[in-house]
């Protein structure tokens, strides 16, 4: 372990003038201290900011809920509201790490999970996000957990979070707060794609730190649902994961939502395939050609090709399912 300094702000405004590219905030830790472990991050400063008042779900005025960054994982899956009006959160969360790691991951550092790549995780071989430049060896190496949509030459890891494609497909908002005062980030800007810069997974500046996520109201509760796929059921990151959400009137999408883990650099969607799902019937054959339109740009490496045709299927079956939940016998 590389020695550190260690503070405990009193409150947000203290915790961001702390704050330095050299420093991370930490929580729960569920994902940081793994990483100083290894040694693949070495921050000079670690801010713990468990103390801070940022552990409340609150409604909104405007009909959405106000989750503060610190309130755990756990807490947010078994919360009535969120159980009610956005279950396919609630859905997500509980796919995800296990029960212990649930209990101390908080809201905001869920958002700030780094990428899923073997290379990353090994300091011992070459990797973009670590060292731009070095080169990325997944490219050619062993690549089955890797992208297939939104790569580039410098990188193929995967995000890793469940939550955070729940999040994507409810069209959340994050709150953060920084010297510069407080802003919100609409969640389809959160995080990055590769492009030329591996290294940055978010559009946070190193002074911000994450206050709160926001839902919007939300009229797709009652036909939702979230699939992950995995190796094995119990603790692993999917392979593919797809939240889905519809308005129906009868047999008739209204409106849909539809967003891919497991798959890219960050939760993928299409807008002009959900809007071209509305007005279509419910069949399996509008939810075909959604998946064929959303995956048509894939690009499978040597071993990761499988991950097409199992997105196609989850897709069409998350749709599906999403279409008859709540539907009475």
């Amino acid at each position: 372990m590389n020695p550190f300094h260690y503070s405990k702000p009193a409150n947000v405004h203290e915790a961001v003038h702390l704050s330095s590219a050299a420093s991370r905030f930490i929580a729960g830790g569920t994902n940081l201290l793994d990483l100083m472990k290894e040694n693949i991050s070495r921050p000079e400063h670690l801010i713990d900011i468990t103390g801070l008042p940022l552990h409340d779900i609150q409604q909104t005025a405007q009909g959405g809920l106000m989750i503060g960054a610190l309130v755990s994982n756990a807490d947010v899956a078994w919360h009535p509201l969120i159980e009610q009006h956005y279950p396919l959160l609630s859905q997500a969360i509980l796919a995800g790490a296990s029960p212990q790691l649930r209990n101390m991951a908080s809201t905001g550092g869920n958002l700030l999970q780094r990428t899923r790549c073997y290379y990353f995780y090994d300091a011992d071989v070459p990797c973009n996000k670590r060292e731009p430049g070095s080169g990325c060896p997944a490219r050619t190496g062993l690549n089955r957990i890797h992208a297939i949509l939104g790569a580039s030459d410098q990188c193929v890891a995967t995000h890793p979070s469940d939550m955070c494609v729940a999040l994507a497909a409810l069209e959340a908002r994050v709150h953060v707060e920084g010297r510069g005062g407080a802003r919100i980030i609409e969640f389809a800007d959160f995080h990055r794609l590769p492009g030329d810069a591996p290294q940055r997974d978010n559009q946070l500046a190193d002074d911000e730190l994450i206050t709160a996520i926001e839902l919007p109201a939300d009229r797709l509760a009652s036909h939702s649902h979230y699939l992950k796929i995995r190796d094995r059921a119990s603790y692993a990151f999917a392979l593919v994961s797809v939240a889905a959400a519809l308005e129906l009137d009868g047999d008739t999408i209204v409106d849909a939502r539809l967003a891919l883990g497991g798959v890219a650099h960050k939760p993928w969607r299409d807008r002009a395939v959900e809007t071209a799902l509305i007005g279509q019937a419910v069949s399996r054959e509008t939810f075909t050609a959604a998946a064929d339109a959303l995956l048509q740009d894939a690009e499978p490496l040597a071993h990761n090709g499988f991950k097409i045709k199992l997105a196609r299927r989850g897709i069409i079956r998350a749709l599906s399912d999403a279409a008859v939940a709540g539907v009475q016998p």
